[in-house]
Parts: structure tokens; sequence; C-alpha cells
């Protein structure tokens, strides 16, 4: 399992233009072969952070992801929204069980 997970961070007046791009994004990746979770939350405590959230069943779910002509879009929503920071990480080897 491959999870990836980090920070974002934009222009918080851009916030409009964000949601419509990324509802367009995750209806289509959520849709991909070995795609189990595909999020991002705004901060609570800081604005103009995105909290980004995946979960994939693979490398190579992953590695498709990439490619896709909706990746590629969203890339350049990126240079709309302002981004001045990013610090993403890919997790590998996970592995999962209860919390609580």
């Amino acid at each position: 399992m491959i999870i990836v997970a980090g920070t974002l961070t934009f222009d918080p007046a851009k916030a409009g233009v964000l949601a419509e791009g990324w509802d367009k994004m995750q209806k289509a990746t959520l849709e991909e072969p070995g795609c189990l979770a595909y999020d991002y939350f705004l901060s609570r405590h800081e604005e103009g952070v995105i909290l980004v959230f995946e979960k994939w069943e693979s490398e190579d779910a992953l590695a498709a992801h990439m490619g896709t002509s909706h990746m590629a879009e969203f890339g350049g929503l990126m240079g709309q929204i302002g981004i001045t920071n990013a610090d993403v990480k890919k997790y590998s080897g996970a592995t999962e069980g209860p919390l609580f």
C-alpha cells in the first residue's frame, strides 16, 4: 500500500478555483484502478493550506495516476491557485490495522 500525504500552500483568494478543479480531478481519480482514497482538506488553523491524503493499492497504480490526462490538467490548475509551498510525501510499505 502507498500513502501520499502532505500540505500545499496556496492563495486563499483562489479557494473557489481550487474546489472546482479538485472536484473534477477527484471524480476521475477515484475511478482509477488501485485508488483507495483521494481527498484534500482545508486547514482549520492555517488559511491557504491544503492537507492532502491519498491511498493507493500499489506503486504501479500511483505511477499510472501520475501519467493521466486529468493529472496533467490539475497541474495547470496548481499554477492558477498560486502555490507557494508544497510538502507532499509518498510512504510505501505501510501496513494497515485498527487504531482503536
